[in-house]
């Protein structure tokens, strides 16, 4: 999923990021709104990795959600075609 996505639904995205990084404090998440690049200096801050292990786990992370969505598109389609 692209960031413009991910931004655009961060409600929707908050719960299973907030499950990813237990450690970033509910200002952290205002202030993140959906932006990666702010997420990525949270994750800095918060965990102390380098900027391009928390880009990793940011993109694994938009990764793992186009996949469950995908997953849920899937099984939809199958639903209503069977």
């Amino acid at each position: 999923m692209n960031w413009d996505q991910i931004e655009g639904k961060w409600k929707q995205f908050t719960g299973s990021a907030r499950e990813r990084w237990g450690q970033l404090t509910d200002n952290d998440w205002e202030t993140i709104g959906g932006q990666k690049d702010q997420l990525v200096g949270r994750i800095q801050v918060r965990y102390g990795v380098a900027k391009a292990e928390a880009e990793k786990q940011a993109d694994e992370w938009s990764r793992a959600l186009s996949e469950s969505g995908q997953e849920r598109h899937d099984a939809a389609t199958r639903l209503s075609s069977g």
